[in-house]
Formats: structure tokens, C-alpha cells, sequence
């Protein structure tokens, strides 16, 4: 009896030391990896509370056997679209006959790199359709994001969102949704004055393989040259929309410290202009020269492309320019009644002022004098006409068209269970895995849990 006790006590004792090794392991992931979760909010929208709690649930605080050997914090997988390295192992892909086979991913040259891509993963304009309702939320708002990651089916588990909450509140990681990345270096103790700043971890990153720095409050130009030890010219070269070397900048403007490339080096190939944004501002987001995004876009210098329009960044030039503010802000588009989702991208969601109903129709009526009431009797006059019966003429005609609309039937939806595949789905509905495929923009076989697919 006493051995039995003493074994418990150690197996209590045994637990107890992994879960505080485990709290560890997270506290040390946040301390590490909480700068790029703010830089990223800051660049692409998606809450730093958010970013690091996948982190941490998806990757086991860096320990998971994708985080070590590929530095794929996310486990994001290869895709159509990726050419670099690539690491295999089982996850939850089957083959036709439904055997469970090795899944490819992604390999990263740091965790940073992964952060970005999941980013973007998210962002992509492909999965607008799934992820774009997410970028209208508040960055604070690490609930309704948590909620909506589970919406949009981002992972198997009907618990993923209170997996993050839990996360998010038990290191209070929604304090970093309140900062930025100044402040985030200012709280990691570094030092932001004199020239053993410019060589102190933190102060310098990088994007599109360009080296840039955050400016403080109403810092100048000609103080970032001070303390980066870049020449003042060179610095208004690199970044073409700082022209005085004493302008105030606002807090976090992006400067850099290198010429920018002449094109994007990541896989996104376009950017979907949003309200308030401009060229320049455009090129800044993705360290690519000015002068050579207006090149590929054959685009005027000076000119701007209007709100929804999509700007190449990577890539040859584009056939046609996109459609400039200047042109767009006369154009009214018709209130489209089945208008997609006011289009669940985030771009073209306009209020429209509708201004259909000034016309004034029918002056013809007037125009046309009433008879003299003089002949009150013109008997069969009027029953003549009333035999073709003009009402009956114009109704075959509306008919043929809603059979048109009824002719293609009802789409039909199948919600994945446990042990579904695409290759028993597909029997079950006598079709095949690639017309499912076709159907949901599937670029793999990977089905979750909770998924609805299309599948006629």
C-alpha cells in the first residue's frame, strides 16, 4: 500500500515538473518571439496576442519536431506555389484509397521567416473568400479574431478558439496588441542613444531582404542618419517620399537603410489597394523602388491607383494599367442586388448613393391631347383591338427566362466527419476527387473536421 502511494506521489511530483518545464518553455517563446508578433500586427493586421498563442498551441513553444526541423512554427504546408525547401511527415493527408500518407511543409531559414508566411498565409487574396472578414476586426480584438479563426475552419478542433483565449489571458499576451515595435524595444531594456544603439539587437529589421528602422515620435531624417550611420542623402534616395531632412515623422514610420529591390521576393505577386493608401506607401510595405512599381504597373509617376484596384509587386509588367482615383471618383457602379458579399475582401465594400429616382418619366402623356368626347358612341372601335389582348403576348415571354435561372440545380454541401476523405466523399455523391477539388479551390487533398465542401 505505502509503495503504491510513494508511486502516485512521484508520478504527481513528475507531472508537476513537466507542466512548470512546459510554462517555462512558453514564457521563454513570448520573451523570444514577441517583437516579430508586433512588427507583423503592424505590417499585416493580425493581432500579436493571436500570432503568438498559435505559435505557442501550433509549434509546442518551438519544441515540435516541424518547429526544430524546418523552423515552421505554423505547420504550413507546401502548397502549388512553393519552390523552396520542403520537410515530410504524417499529418492528415490521405490518398484516394484513404491510407494516410507523409503531408509536405514548408521549411523556413529562421522563425521569422515563418511568422511572415503565416501572415501571409492568411492574407492571401485566394482565401479572401475564408480569412478576409478577420482583417475588419480591431487588432485588440483577439476574441472575436480567436472566434473567427474557428469559423473559418483555420484548424480541426472545435475548441482551437478557447485554446487561444486560454493562452492569450494566462500570459496576458493581449498587452502586446496595445504596443508597438518602438515600444517593444524600449521594453526589452535596449539602449536607443548613441552609436552602441546602432549595434544593439533590435534596433535594425529587415524586409524583402532590405535592412530598415522604426523612427521614434517626430524624429527627423537627419537624426535616423545619425544614429543608423547612414548619409542623409542616401536616406531620402532609399525612402523617395521623405524629401526634408527635418520633417517630423509619425512613430513607427518605416525607413530604410539600404536601396530597396526592384521587386518583391516573397510569393504574394499582388497588393489590393485599400482606403488611404498610395504608391509610395505601397512600396514601403514591400521594400520595392518606386520608381519600378509604377514601371510594372505602367503607371504615370505621381499618379494613384484607385481604392480595390490590384498592384503588381513581383512579376513582368501588367497588360493594362489599373483604373486611377482620378477616374474613379466620377464613376458610380449600380447598386448590384446580389453584390458578393460587399465582397468579403475588404475592398469593395463602398456605400453607394443611389440616385435612380430623379428621373421624371412620362411627359409623353401630356403631349398626347384626350379625345373629343364628340362621337359618344364608336361602338366597335374599341372591342377590335381587344382581340390580339396585348397582356397575354408580353407573359410567354418573361417565361422562358426562369426556367434559365432554375435550370442549374441547387448546390449540395457535405460537412467532413471523422474518417471522411475525398476519395468516399466523392463515391458517396457519384462524383469524382478533382471535380471536389474544383469546387472548393482545394489545392490538396487535406480535409478538416467541420468543413463544408461543395460537391455538386
Amino acid at each position: 500500500m505505502f509503495s503504491k502511494t510513494l508511486k502516485l506521489l512521484s508520478l504527481i511530483l513528475l507531472m508537476a515538473g513537466a507542466l512548470a518545464a512546459q510554462e517555462s518553455e512558453n514564457l521563454r517563446y513570448v520573451e523570444r518571439y514577441k517583437e516579430i508578433a508586433i512588427r507583423e500586427m503592424e505590417r499585416a493586421g493580425i493581432p500579436a496576442s493571436i500570432k503568438l498563442a498559435q505559435g505557442i498551441l501550433e509549434s509546442n513553444a518551438g519544441q515540435s519536431w516541424l518547429a526544430r526541423q524546418a523552423n515552421n512554427h505554423f505547420g504550413i504546408k507546401c502548397g502549388n506555389d512553393w519552390d523552396g525547401k520542403k520537410v515530410y511527415k504524417k499529418d492528415d493527408d490521405y490518398n484516394e484509397e484513404g491510407k494516410l500518407v507523409e503531408s509536405c511543409f514548408r521549411s523556413y531559414k529562421n522563425p521569422e521567416a515563418s511568422f511572415i508566411a503565416h501572415s501571409e498565409f492568411l492574407r492571401d487574396p485566394k482565401k479572401q473568400y475564408r480569412y478576409g472578414f478577420l482583417f475588419r476586426l480591431e487588432p485588440s480584438d483577439y476574441k472575436g479574431w480567436a472566434e473567427g479563426l474557428r469559423r473559418a475552419g483555420y484548424a480541426t478542433s472545435a475548441n482551437y478558439h478557447h485554446k487561444l483565449i486560454d493562452i492569450i489571458e494566462r500570459y496576458d499576451l493581449h498587452r502586446f496588441d496595445e504596443m508597438s515595435s518602438v515600444e517593444i524595444i524600449a521594453d526589452s531594456g535596449v539602449d536607443n542613444e548613441g552609436e552602441d544603439a546602432v549595434v544593439r539587437p533590435g534596433l535594425e529589421f529587415q524586409n524583402n531582404d532590405v535592412r530598415y528602422v522604426l523612427a521614434k515620435a517626430d524624429e527627423s531624417p537627419e537624426e535616423i542618419s545619425t544614429r543608423a550611420g547612414v548619409r542623409l542623402s542616401d536616406l531620402l534616395r532609399y525612402n523617395e517620399g521623405l524629401k526634408n531632412r527635418n520633417e517630423k515623422l509619425a512613430e513607427g514610420t518605416v525607413v530604410y537603410l539600404q536601396p530597396k529591390r526592384k521587386s518583391f521576393r516573397g510569393k504574394r505577386t499582388w497588393h489590393y489597394v485599400k482606403e488611404g493608401e498610395g504608391m509610395y506607401g505601397i512600396s514601403q510595405i514591400y521594400g520595392i523602388q518606386l520608381a519600378a512599381l509604377y514601371k510594372r504597373n505602367r503607371l504615370e509617376e505621381g499618379s494613384q491607383p484607385a481604392v480595390g484596384e490590384r498592384i503588381k509587386i513581383r512579376g513582368c509588367k501588367v497588360k493594362d494599367q489599373p483604373r486611377l482615383a482620378s477616374e474613379a471618383a466620377p464613376v458610380k457602379p449600380q447598386p448590384a442586388v446580389n453584390a458578393p458579399d460587399e465582397d468579403n475582401d475588404g475592398f469593395l465594400d463602398m456605400e453607394e448613393v443611389e440616385e435612380p429616382k430623379a428621373e421624371k418619366p412620362e411627359p409623353p402623356k401630356e403631349t398626347v391631347p384626350p379625345p373629343p368626347p364628340v362621337d359618344t358612341a364608336p361602338r366597335p372601335e374599341p372591342t377590335p383591338p381587344q382581340p390580339p389582348v396585348v397582356e397575354p403576348r408580353p407573359e410567354p415571354q418573361p417565361e422562358p427566362e426562369k426556367p434559365a435561372e432554375v435550370e442549374p440545380p441547387a448546390p449540395q454541401y457535405h460537412t467532413v466527419a471523422a474518417g471522411d476523405t475525398l476519395y468516399n466523399i466523392s463515391k458517396r455523391y457519384n462524383t469524382t476527387v478533382d471535380e471536389i477539388k474544383k469546387l472548393n479551390n482545394l489545392t490538396s487533398n487535406t480535409i478538416k473536421i467541420g468543413q463544408q465542401l461543395r460537391v455538386q
